[in-house]
């Protein structure tokens, strides 16, 4: 199915999807949009975390139930990388330039640091839970078979 706008819409088997509801579609929104601006993956419109970094147990406007959303440590490393990146470049091109003292460098780089951390810890933990609905991600499993060595 697809709306009058063009773009394509997701089928929603219900609140929780253990039960049967009616089918409910929903336009399919921008995992990027809404993961940077804490919405729901599914509707866009309920808010994703209960706290700065917890998540709710399900959407107050759709009813998606959040328990597939397990980020673990991936937006703490990614901030990590940016974060260091960016503040070792500035601090690079401060010490280069001007050639500050040490403290200096520890009053406006520690704050710094502080700051972007925890500015990008949260879109980016929505960032990668709106993915792993998007791509339908799944914790890996074992195959209880074994491998075929026929």
């Amino acid at each position: 199915m697809v709306w009058a706008s063009g773009r394509p819409a997701r089928l929603a088997s219900g609140a929780h999807g253990g039960y049967r509801e009616a089918m409910t579609y929903y336009q399919e929104q921008s995992a990027v949009s809404t993961g940077l601006r804490g919405c729901c993956p599914r509707c866009g419109e309920g808010r994703l975390f209960d706290g700065f970094l917890t998540v709710k147990p399900a959407c107050s406007a759709c009813g998606l139930d959040y328990s597939f959303a397990d980020s673990g440590d991936g937006p703490a490393v990614f901030v990590i990388l940016i974060a260091g990146f960016l503040i070792c470049a500035m601090a690079l091109v401060v010490e280069v330039k001007y050639q500050p003292p040490f403290w200096v460098h520890a009053v406006i780089f520690g704050p710094l640091v502080l700051v972007v951390c925890l500015g990008m810890l949260r879109p980016l933990k929505g960032l990668m839970i709106a993915l792993q609905y998007k791509h339908g991600a799944r914790e890996g499993q074992l195959d209880q078979n074994g491998p075929d060595r026929s």
